[in-house]
Formats: structure tokens, sequence, C-alpha cells
């Protein structure tokens, strides 16, 4: 299967062409990026699929990711991906951020807990827990910091994530430490093509996890007043 994966819904733009048969990545590109993602991600596309030497009609699947992250990053990811799929007449798929973040971690096995974490800022994470064979221990969710940490219940975990370092840092002296700590800024994005490998269009949609409504609200001033009727 050739998987076209997609990432934007955190620090970075990247995209790559997975071959499943071939048990690797045939083309790949990721910039490192806070801002910028909607103007860099086209070109960027363009040259993977260039580099892999294939077209768009040749690919299996589209995966992107579909958050938690940045409101504007999932959006662009997810717009191009699904443009992307309708032009070419191909499924496309939705992986989550989290997910993607633990899947490396749950592919090497082990006994050890997964704590996927994403920094949600005002001391709150977007939170799941899985165990060292991927089960699930906590759903994906938002939660404050002194909530999550209570998954030293489970023990000595492998935290990944973008906030990973910030458990770490915080982590109770009193609970097993981390084994590991992986505080990448973004998944690796062929992880994101083998789990979009795993998937289906039905269980995973192409659409946002945002598990929380956006910081950014209009004033009650700047609304739009009703206006009296004639």
């Amino acid at each position: 299967m050739l998987i076209l994966a997609i990432d934007t819904a955190l620090d970075a733009c990247a995209a790559g062409v997975l071959d499943t048969d071939a048990g690797k990545l045939i083309a790949q590109e990721t910039l490192s990026m806070k801002r910028g993602h909607a103007e860099a991600l086209m070109p960027l596309i363009g040259r993977v699929i260039k580099a892999s030497g294939l077209g768009f009609a040749e690919l299996d699947r589209i995966a992107v990711t579909t958050g938690p992250g940045s409101f504007t990053g999932l959006r662009v990811g997810i717009s191009a991906a699904r443009g992307i799929a309708l032009a070419a007449e191909k499924p496309v798929v939705g992986v989550t951020t989290l997910a993607a973040y633990a899947a490396p971690v749950v592919n090497r096995g082990g006994e050890h807990p997964v704590i996927s974490a994403i920094d949600a800022r005002h001391d709150h994470v977007y939170l799941q827990v899985v165990a060292g064979n991927g089960s699930p221990l906590i759903w994906p969710r938002v939660a404050p910091l002194a909530e999550a940490l209570e998954a030293a219940r489970f023990g000595a975990p492998q935290l990944v994530g973008n906030a990973a370092a910030i458990l770490g840092e915080r982590w109770p002296t009193d609970a097993a430490a981390p084994v590991e700590i992986n505080s990448q800024p973004a998944p690796d994005i062929a992880w994101v093509g083998w789990l979009g490998a795993a998937v289906t269009p039905e269980s995973a949609p192409a659409r946002p996890v945002y598990l929380r409504a956006p910081d950014a609200r209009p004033q009650k001033d700047m609304l739009p007043q009703a206006q009296p009727a004639p």
C-alpha cells in the first residue's frame, strides 16, 4: 500500500510517502514551524511526491493528523488531505496526534505504560495513556497537569509528546520514575503513515479532534447586534 501521510497539527509541516510493502518511507520532508503551514504545505507535498517518483493517482490512501493540536494547523492539513483525496479519487483517513506519538513506543512492545501528552497551555495537557500493548488506560482528554500526573498510578511510564518534558519535570517524587522521556515537537511522519494503513475511513474519518473549544472567542461587544424589525 502506498500512503501519503500529512502532518500540520503542531510545530512541524511534514509529509511522506510510505510504501508498506517495502516497509519504509520512500520520500519525506519535515519543516519545523509554529506558523505558516498554509503557505508551506502544498509546495512541500509537491516536492515529496516528486521525490517519490509517483503520481497522486498511484497512491492508495491519504492519511492526515487530526489533532489535538493547533486549530489553524489542523484545518490546513485536513483540508489539503481531503482535497487531494477528492481530486485523486482516493480514500482519506485521520490519525490522532496522541496515537501517532505513542505508536513507535507501543510497536517496540514492553510492560511500561505509554503517556502521550501535548501542551494545551494554561497548565493543561491533551492526554492519552495506553498500556505497553496499546490497550487504553485513559481515553484522549484535556486535563490539568495535576490530574495528568495521577497517571503515575499505572507504574513507571514512557512519556512522549511535546509536553513529555513538562510532565517529567513535575513527576511525583514518590512514584516510579519515567523510563523514557521523548519530548519531540511533532510525531514521526512515518508513524502517521503506518497508523493510516491500519485504520479505515469509516473507523477513522479525517475530521478535527479538538477535545476542547478554541481559546480565542469574539468579544460580546464585537458580535453583530440584532437589528429591530422595520
